[in-house]
């Protein structure tokens, strides 16, 4: 894995935090998203479905905005069926 680093103006940023913020994300995962996007692209592989991928989790979260993956249940307590009844 290869870390790079670029420049952006301020309001470019904040607008990317605002972004990365609706879509309970990081700008980092914004921009590395984007990258394999352009690549997928070139290569003519993928990027329709990550496409559809990426609307339907947007999808997702405008309908449950409180939902995080943060709070999913642990294994034990998701198989865990006395507690359901």
């Amino acid at each position: 894995m290869k870390n790079i680093t670029i420049s952006v103006d301020d309001e470019v940023y904040r607008q990317a935090r605002i972004k990365a913020a609706e879509r309970g994300t990081s700008v980092s995962a914004l921009v590395r998203d984007f990258l394999i996007d352009q690549a997928a692209a070139t290569l003519n592989v993928g990027s329709i479905h990550k496409r559809e991928h990426e609307a339907l989790l947007d999808s997702i979260r405008e309908r449950h905005p409180g939902f995080s993956s943060a709070d999913n249940l642990s294994r034990d307590e998701l198989h865990d069926r006395d507690a359901i009844r």
